[in-house]
C-alpha cells in the first residue's frame, strides 16, 4: 500500500511538471507552424494553457492530499513534508491566479484590441496591457515549474529521511 501511495504521489508530480516543461515546446511549435496566423496560434495555446492549469491543479491537489496523509500512513515524518506542502499550495494558488486572474484579463484586452492582438497598433493600451499580462503569465508558469522542482527535491529528501 505504501508503494502505491508513493507511486501516486510521484505520478502526480511527474504529470504536472512534465506538462509545465513540455508546454513551452508545444507553444513554440504551434506559433512556428501557424506563423502567419498568430491569432489562431494564440487561441490554440490559450486552450492548451487552460488544460495545463486544470491538470496541474488536479495533480497538485492529489499530491498535497497524499503528502498531508503520509505521516498518518507512516510514509514520511510530518516535519519533512511540510515545506513541500507549502510549496504545493503556492503552486496551486499561482495556477489558479493565472487561470482565473491573468487569462480573463488577457481575453478582455484581446477583445478590446479588436480580436487579434497582433493587428492592434503597438501603442494601443489594450495591446500594451495584454503584453504586460503575457509577461506576468510567463513568470507565473516559470515560478510554478521552479517550485515544482524544489518539491521533487524535498520529497526525495523526505524519502531519504524515511529510509534512515
Amino acid at each position: 500500500m505504501k508503494t502505491l501511495i508513493r507511486t501516486l504521489l510521484m505520478l502526480a508530480l511527474i504529470v504536472w511538471l512534465g506538462a509545465e516543461i513540455f508546454f513551452p515546446v508545444v507553444a513554440a511549435v504551434t506559433f512556428g507552424q501557424l506563423a502567419p496566423n498568430t491569432h489562431a496560434a494564440g487561441q490554440i495555446v490559450g486552450a492548451l494553457l487552460r488544460i495545463l492549469h486544470t491538470v496541474g491543479s488536479g495533480a497538485g491537489l492529489v499530491a498535497l492530499a497524499l503528502l498531508a496523509l503520509s505521516p498518518a500512513w507512516g510514509l514520511y515524518k510530518a516535519k519533512s513534508v511540510l515545506p513541500a506542502m507549502v510549496l504545493l499550495l503556492m503552486m496551486v494558488g499561482l495556477t489558479s491566479y493565472s487561470q482565473h486572474g491573468i487569462m480573463p484579463q488577457m481575453e478582455r484586452d484581446r477583445v478590446a484590441a479588436g480580436g487579434a492582438i497582433d493587428l492592434a497598433p503597438a501603442n494601443n493600451p489594450a495591446r500594451m496591457d495584454f503584453n504586460r499580462l503575457h509577461e506576468r503569465s510567463t513568470q507565473v508558469e516559470e515560478a510554478v515549474l521552479l517550485m515544482g522542482i524544489v518539491v521533487v527535491v524535498l520529497v526525495a529528501h523526505a524519502e531519504s529521511a524515511r529510509a534512515s
